[in-house]
């Protein structure tokens, strides 16, 4: 067992940039490069996709992110745990295959399923945001289960130097190589609730470094536009040293630190993971340098019985539509152009909101007096059935430029067809996960 591992976080969400991860694994020292690319609605449309095209599902970037790092990563001998495959974990390692094959590389690759439960699911089980049936919300497209670090370690225990996984906890991501490494006990809480402390603070990448961070004037970053990510040094007792590449932009710091902690997080001491209930209530922080933070005193209790299951149904589409109007008395035509577009759709869409784009569209009220702006965004966007009757909203936007009032500018159209998600649990022994290993 080690005294020591070093991980890197190099994507939070599948959007990510592609440059600090690449980064970290030319300079950053690491063991493990982590890359979490997967939230709920993506694994949604992921299944999506997946069903129209078999071979698709793994999340659009896994190609041009592999094809920068693979090289590196096999250079350096940095192991690549992602959740990119989404909703087709084989199909994505089997195109990290086919990427060593064009680099000629040799590589081994581990995918792991067994979260997609769509099939167990019965549609009577409760949805926990309503209390009502998963069925009563729509019809369902996917259900993929929360998996654990329990699911990763036997793909550790391979030769694989590519971990590819569909749904996974994040924080798991970062338990796994933990156990793997440190000779950890998955049923010693105490390491586990504070490797879950470790995962949750990397999980969200450019977060930590001060990206969700930044307020200018009140919470100064610096070169945002080079923002690093992070990485953590971990020693065998659980104590867990923060920080980034030297020269790379941005800021590790306890306040960036303790928003990043209780991000997303309900209830600090219980706080539900496959791999236990976290209490984060004992976590002392403390700036150990430059951009370094030291977490300590993380704890748990027996992880749950059961496994949260992500839910995708389908929610109609959105039709929606937008038009500019500035100038003086800007917000006084784009009022009436709302009240105009109101009349029109009222009796065709129950669900219609109106936004006034650089007024009081987010808060929808007001909080003082404020100068009347020069220039107002009109959005209009309502909930259908069809995406026949979706296309009404941008049509009759579209129709404000010579039908009034004056001065419209810059519209646009859009239809979007919704995936909903709604959540259940499901006892985690009806979850199998499996290994599949593919070699170049």
């Amino acid at each position: 067992m080690r005294e020591r591992i070093r991980i890197g976080c190099g994507a939070g969400f599948s959007g990510d940039r592609l440059e600090p991860g690449l980064i970290l694994a030319e300079r950053g020292n690491l063991d493990y490069l982590v890359l979490e690319c997967l939230a709920e609605r993506t694994i949604a449309l992921a299944q999506k996709r997946k069903r129209q095209n078999p071979s698709a599902g793994y999340d659009p970037l896994l190609e041009r992110r592999i094809e920068l790092l693979l090289p590196v990563l096999l250079a350096n001998n940095v192991r690549l745990i992602t959740n990119m495959g989404a909703a087709n974990p084989l199909a994505a390692a089997q195109k990290v295959i086919e990427i060593a094959r064009r680099l000629n590389l040799t590589v081994t690759v581990a995918a792991i399923t067994g979260d997609d439960v769509f099939h167990q699911l019965t549609g009577d089980e409760t949805a926990l945001e309503t209390g009502q049936s998963l069925a009563s919300s729509g019809p369902l497209v996917s259900a993929n289960a929360y998996l654990g670090a329990d699911a990763i370690l036997p793909a550790l225990a391979t030769d694989a130097q590519v971990v590819i996984t569909g749904r996974v906890a994040d924080p798991s991501l970062f338990v796994a190589p933990l156990v793997h490494e440190l000779g950890w006990s998955l049923d010693n809480w105490e390491q586990i609730g504070q490797g879950t402390v470790i995962g949750h603070l990397m999980e969200c990448a450019g977060q930590l470094t001060g990206g969700y961070f930044a307020d200018p004037g009140r919470k100064e970053v610096t070169d945002m536009a080079h923002l690093g990510h992070p990485y953590v040094d971990v020693l065998a007792d659980g104590t867990a040293l923060f920080g980034k590449v030297e020269g790379t932009g941005g800021t590790l710091s306890l306040a960036t630190a303790k928003e990043q902690l209780l991000y997303e997080v309900m209830d600090p001491g219980r706080y539900f993971t496959p791999d236990v209930i976290a209490d984060f209530t004992q976590v002392r922080l403390q700036q150990a340098g430059p951009n370094q933070v030291q977490a300590t005193g993380g704890r748990g209790q027996t992880r749950p019985e059961t496994l949260k299951v992500s839910v995708g149904y389908e929610a109609g589409f959105i039709g929606e539509g937008e038009i500019s109007y500035a100038g003086s008395n800007a917000l006084g035509r784009a009022k009436l152009a709302g009240s105009i577009i109101q009349e029109r759709l009222q009796e065709q869409f129950t669900d219609l909101r109106i936004d006034y784009i650089g007024s009081t569209s987010v808060h929808r009220t007001s909080f003082g007096h404020y100068p009347d702006p020069y220039e107002i965004r009109l959005r209009v966007a309502g909930r259908a059935t069809t995406s026949q009757q979706a296309a009404l909203v941008g049509e009759e936007v579209e129709a404000l430029y010579t039908n009034g009032p004056s001065g419209g500018g810059g519209a646009r159209k859009y239809i979007h067809e919704v995936v909903g998600i709604i959540s259940t649990l499901i006892d985690r022994n009806q979850v199998t996960p499996t290994i599949t290993l593919l070699r170049v």
